[in-house]
């Protein structure tokens, strides 16, 4: 794993009146909005931001620094609103955490393997980490907690990406699913039964499984 910006303490360092470490960010967030991860470089993003690559470096230390960056930057769009409990807090949350990687689906993947130690990144997980606690959670239980919760919407959010990808139109979608259903109905019936993969709706699939894991923490406050 690359070393992390957020544990080496470097400080934006602005020496060009027209550029800034703000402006690398939210040129970095269009790029890989765009392009995803595989299409993103300091040279594209120096050619989108109208500037030199070298001139990049002068803000940053390298291409995982503007990673880590952006990463942070679009998990700030997670708002910071106060709910009336624990519940609520988190089911707020997470449903945001979902919709800011669908908006941004190359976020899941950075989200797994690179270190969450920016500013809005600690202030969510402290949120979640404080809200459980709060519930009466402690220890290793509470740290399984959040790891199960961060674990089911970024494994969500990132199958969601891929199947979005791979089936771009509703009518490709239901034919898809009809063909896997009769599939199985000929091949296994008893998982076509209980797999029901005609269902389609993925967020209520994903308020369903979020119901099913905070359910099941509460039962055991």
């Amino acid at each position: 794993m690359p070393e992390s910006i957020w544990l080496r303490g470097d400080d934006e360092r602005p020496r060009k009146p027209r550029l800034s470490r703000a402006r690398i960010v939210e040129a970095a967030v269009a790029l890989l909005d765009a392009e995803g991860v595989p299409g993103f470089s300091m040279r594209a993003l120096a050619a989108r931001l109208q500037a030199g690559t070298m001139s990049l470096y002068e803000y940053v230390t390298s291409k995982e620094d503007v990673l880590d960056l952006a990463l942070d930057e679009v998990i700030g769009e997670v708002e910071m609103r106060e709910h009336p409990s624990w519940r609520d807090l988190l089911t707020a949350q997470l449903t945001q955490s979902r919709q800011v990687m669908r908006r941004h689906p190359w976020a899941p993947a950075l989200t797994a393997t690179r270190p969450l130690l920016g500013p809005n990144a600690l202030a969510r997980s402290e949120r979640c980490y404080a809200a459980l606690a709060g519930a009466g959670l402690s220890g290793p239980e509470l740290v399984a907690a959040v790891g199960t919760l961060s674990s089911y919407v970024n494994g969500f959010v990132a199958a969601e990406n891929i199947w979005r990808t791979v089936v771009r139109t509703p009518p490709a979608e239901t034919e898809l699913r009809e063909r896997t259903a009769r599939h199985l109905e000929r091949h296994r019936p008893h998982l076509a039964e209980l797999a029901q993969v005609r269902i389609d709706d993925f967020d209520a699939q994903f308020e369903l499984g979020l119901t099913l894991i905070l359910d099941g923490i509460q039962s055991r406050l």
